[in-house]
């Protein structure tokens, strides 16, 4: 597993546990190298957002309990892959981050500028 840094160079902290999130199923965005779709961005899912990737084929918001997936619901927050962030970033249906959540290997895809106008966690 990779360094459990987030984007700030600051511990990684959980993103969720109800549902229970990341690549691991550990409840934080932690990656390595066999996350290949990097599952790094901590989010805060909006309706808007779920349309958007049901649109472009993947539906989050139907159960699959055989790979421990409840469904996600506006306002469940997710490790979402920072390939599929920045793709809404670009059509403007990015849902809002968690910066202290989010691992620091999304910025190999991201810009820390981005997140951070889309951070839940600026003071």
């Amino acid at each position: 597993m990779e360094a459990k840094l987030n984007v700030l160079g600051e511990p990684l902290l959980p993103c969720s546990d109800d549902p229970m999130t990341g690549f691991f199923r550990d409840g934080c965005c932690n990656t390595s190298s066999e996350d290949v779709g990097l599952h790094v961005v901590c989010t805060r899912v909006t309706a808007e957002f779920l349309e958007f990737s049901r649109a472009r084929g993947n539906d989050l918001t139907t159960p699959h309990p055989e790979f421990g997936f409840p469904g996600l619901r506006p306002g469940d927050q997710w490790c979402l892959c920072a390939a599929r962030w920045q793709e809404a970033l670009e059509a403007g249906a990015a849902p809002r981050v968690v910066l202290q959540s989010t691992h620091a290997a999304a910025l190999r895809v991201v810009k820390l500028s981005d997140l951070k106008n889309y951070a839940l966690d600026l003071v």
